[in-house]
């Protein structure tokens, strides 16, 4: 494969390499971009581990809840113009609730919205406006409480990162801390039996690689494998991460005390996941300038 500038740029951005570190990455790995992350970790040239799912597109995200029950939509539109536009957050708003009795995206699509379906009101809407819109995604949750957090309210119950917390015992009060917790740390999982095996055995396999580097016994390349995987467990899950209300508990200590099991949780970030297209705005221009 072609190792193009442009890859070579897409990999230092994700890990702060080197560009002949980055260059040399890719090749070796025959730019596979994943295996190329790892390798650049692997011989510790990765100077910060990035986020991918960087917000690509615009929108907003709305929650509602009604009982036991939580739902959780995204709805994308081309521009932060248009998710600031009172129609459109009207709009978000109506389909957030139509939710409640949806049980997927398609269902929701198809329900009811004021006498026509979901999917025709944002025809309808992008006609009036003028701008691209999407339903994109749908999450649902339920406990014995289920609490709500918006981070950065663009109208009520609606922002560009919408959180879900279900409960047992405790309170609302204690429900919101762990949703807002949510909102900043954004685990990718409740705890070690919900996370992805394929995530944990990629994360390994790095570890083994690092610590194999150092040119140590087998017998200490194993503690130290251990003690690795249990860091990066306790940073990826809700349960073991340490609690941004009092760092010095893990939120599943935290939980404890409140007299609480927190039981689920669900996290929608505007555009995440989403590659946007890079605009050359120099070259837009001129090429407006030449008719």
């Amino acid at each position: 494969m072609a190792i193009t500038a442009k890859l070579v740029k897409e990999l230092r951005d994700k890990t702060g390499a080197g560009m002949m570190d980055a260059k040399k990455a890719l090749t070796e790995n025959d730019g596979d971009m994943d295996a190329a992350v790892d390798w650049l970790r692997t011989k510790g040239l990765a100077k910060a581990a990035k986020k991918s799912g960087r917000t690509a597109a615009e929108g907003l995200v709305a929650v509602a809840i009604e009982g036991g029950k939580g739902v959780a939509v995204e709805v994308n539109s081309e521009t932060d113009f248009v998710a600031k536009n009172a129609e459109f957050q009207e709009m978000v708003a109506a389909i957030a609730k139509t939710a409640m009795a949806a049980e997927d995206i398609e269902a929701l699509k198809a329900a009811d919205l004021g006498g026509k379906t979901v999917a025709d009101t944002i025809t309808d809407k992008i006609a009036t406006i003028g701008e691209n819109m999407t339903l994109r995604r749908i999450a649902r949750i339920e406990g014995d409480t289920v609490v709500s957090y918006i981070h950065n309210p663009a109208g009520e119950g609606m922002g560009k990162i919408g959180v879900l917390v279900a409960l047992k015992g405790g309170d609302a009060g204690f429900g919101r801390q762990v949703a807002m917790h949510v909102a900043a740390a954004n685990p990718a999982s409740l705890g070690a039996a919900d996370l992805d095996p394929s995530v944990v055995d990629k994360e390994r396999q790095v570890q083994i690689d690092i610590a194999r580097e150092s040119g140590k016994p087998e017998q200490v390349i194993e503690k130290m494998i251990e003690g690795r995987m249990k860091k990066f467990l306790s940073e990826v899950t809700l349960l073991g991460q340490a609690f941004v209300v009092n760092p010095d508990l893990t939120v599943e200590a935290a939980a404890k005390e409140a007299g609480a099991e927190i039981t689920g949780f669900v996290r929608l970030e505007v555009g995440e996941g989403i590659e946007k297209e890079e605009e050359d705005f120099a070259a837009e221009v001129a090429k407006a300038a030449q008719g």
